[in-house]
């Protein structure tokens, strides 16, 4: 069995696909190709038809028409992702598909190239007085000298968030000799020196600025990033564009900012509540570009989306990796070979220290040395919650969207720690697990040898090597003579055959552990004579498959 965030595997039956908005034949054609698939059209459907026809769905495919709410998922037991046909989630309930371990997929890339050019078209026009040297022209004028405009050349243009669209904007803007400067937390020297612009903190950005285009996602960090505060440290005469998300730009502040010649002209396509009010202030405010949210509205835009996601969804559905998920990490596929025997470990660890704890535990603290810190942690830490779980809510309930969400649930603290400290390994990890009356277990694991063999090497700081096979007898025991023979008798008397055994000696005063590797379970009546025995005090079974 394998575990890792893009390893899913479900059951070897027809698979409905419902796709409720319209996409790209292409996508659509693609899907049906494929074995295994019953792919539904039902584009335009009520919310009460929704229900109905989902409720049997594997998957479900929109743009951004359909919402799928929580009473959708909720309906729809087989759900296992929805994917977005485009960028933005807003119609997607994130909360309760993760809750019900649903993907929810985007397709990032696919419109890059239309809303970076969307973009430019608005700088452009911003720039130059286009839109309204067509309508006058239209009205019979002529005003060409009323109709002076600016150059491009060697201005400052400030790029917020510099993701796959900024980097286009960004190509383009070299090719009309501006100066680019980046704001995005996320950009590191060394990006932003091979892409030959300056990176910049916010502020920076806003005083330095010519121009402002905003590449960035509206979250709580985001909303209303660009306002009064803001237009007050620009330039006068600063232009100002917005295809990205409605609500980053505040909408009242940039109204109040071109009414006072502060910015000389902007241009958005995306707007706070969409469609745009019929009397939003916008409509009557000069020097102000408007278009219909046409960002990812080009053929070729459409085309690309369309298959690419009907290609992600395909790809989850069939057992393979996991694209653009909005709500799990991702993790470049050709990683995913060298992390694969760390996920299985971490599992594997997670279910031992879920079985070595005593109830009431109250928090889960993940440590990692040596190599492994070069990792990323994420996904390895799902594993460990991932496999932490699995005895409760069993493995058709437990995945890795869900598992954070389900740990937080049962009120769980995750804290998670990196060491560069000096180890008798070259990579360990431990999984130590606390109540909330203070006591403690622990178990920690590292990978041995070319095979990456995985192994248990310390539980409850007493240092033992097995492997953790999926099925485990752990006994505390006196540390006398004579119990690996009792061991070995009452086990064989029963038809449980030992396939490997490991032994912990004991400090003094300390029980020793002993923990053996069975080819069979026993019941649970061979491990109560166990425990009746004097020197035996404690005898249980941990599973790790």
């Amino acid at each position: 069995m394998e575990f890792g965030i893009f390893i899913y595997f479900f059951p070897h039956c027809t698979m409905k696909i419902l796709v409720a908005d319209r996409i790209s034949p292409l996508g659509v054609e693609f899907l049906q190709k494929q074995d295994d698939f019953e792919v539904v059209e039902a584009y335009g459907s009520s919310p009460e038809e929704l229900l109905s026809i989902s409720k049997d769905a594997s998957a479900i495919i929109v743009r951004s028409d359909t919402k799928i709410t929580q009473e959708v998922i909720s309906g729809a037991p087989h759900l296992k992702a929805v994917g977005r046909a485009g960028v933005g989630v807003d119609n997607i309930d994130i909360e309760a598909a993760t809750e019900a371990g649903v993907i929810v997929m985007n397709t990032p890339g696919g419109n890059t190239i239309a809303t970076a050019e969307l973009t430019f078209t608005h700088m452009l026009c911003g720039t130059r007085p286009v839109v309204r040297g067509v309508t006058s022209m239209k009205e019979g004028l002529w005003e060409r000298k009323q109709l002076k405009g600016a150059e491009l050349r060697l201005k400052t243009l400030a790029i917020l968030g510099l993701g796959r669209i900024g980097v286009e904007v960004a190509k383009r803007a070299k090719a009309f000799e501006m100066n680019v400067i980046a704001y995005d937390p996320y950009l590191t020297e060394e990006r932003a020196k091979e892409l030959e612009i300056q990176k910049v903190e916010l502020d920076d950005a806003f005083v330095q600025a010519d121009y402002i285009t905003v590449h960035m996602p509206l979250t709580p960090d985001t909303k209303d990033m660009v306002d009064e505060a803001a237009f007050a440290k620009m330039k006068v005469g600063v232009r100002v564009f917005n295809c990205a998300r409605g609500g980053i730009i505040k909408e009242t502040a940039l109204v109040d900012a071109l009414n006072s010649g502060k910015v000389a002209a902007a241009g958005l396509d995306v707007y706070e509540q969409e469609p745009l009010p019929a009397d939003h202030e916008f409509r009557t405010t000069e020097n102000l570009n408007l278009t219909p949210h046409l960002g990812a509205s080009t053929a070729e835009a459409q085309e690309s989306v369309g298959v690419e996601i009907a290609e992600a969804i395909a790809e989850v559905l069939q057992g393979g990796r996991i694209r653009n998920a909005i709500n799990m990490p991702s993790i470049d596929p050709k990683d995913l070979i060298t992390l694969r025997p760390y996920l299985d470990l971490c599992h594997r660890l997670g279910s031992f220290a879920r079985q070595s704890a005593q109830e009431n535990v109250s928090s889960i603290h993940i440590s990692y040395w040596g190599g492994i810190v070069d990792f990323d942690a994420v996904p390895l830490n799902r594993a460990v919650l991932k496999g932490w779980l699995a005895g409760i809510a069993g493995d058709e309930g437990i995945n890795d969207v869900n598992a954070p969400h389900k740990i937080k649930a049962l009120g769980i603290k995750v804290e998670v720690t990196k060491s560069s400290s000096v180890i008798d390994y070259n990579e360990l990890i431990e999984i130590k697990t606390m109540t909330s009356d203070g006591n403690e277990r622990s178990v920690k694991g590292t990978l041995l040898g070319k095979a990456n063999d995985p192994r248990i090497v310390e539980v409850d700081e007493q240092a033992i090597e097995v492997r953790p096979v999926d099925l485990l007898l752990v006994v505390r025991n006196v540390d006398k003579p004579g119990i690996v023979g009792k061991l070995g008798a009452i086990l064989g008397d029963h038809g449980v055959n030992i396939a490997n055994m490991s032994l912990s000696r004991a400090d003094c005063g300390e029980l020793a552990l002993t923990i053996c590797e069975l080819d069979e379970e026993p019941a649970d009546d061979v491990l109560r004579l166990l425990e009746a025995d004097n020197d035996i005090r404690e005898a249980r079974i941990s599973r790790q498959g």
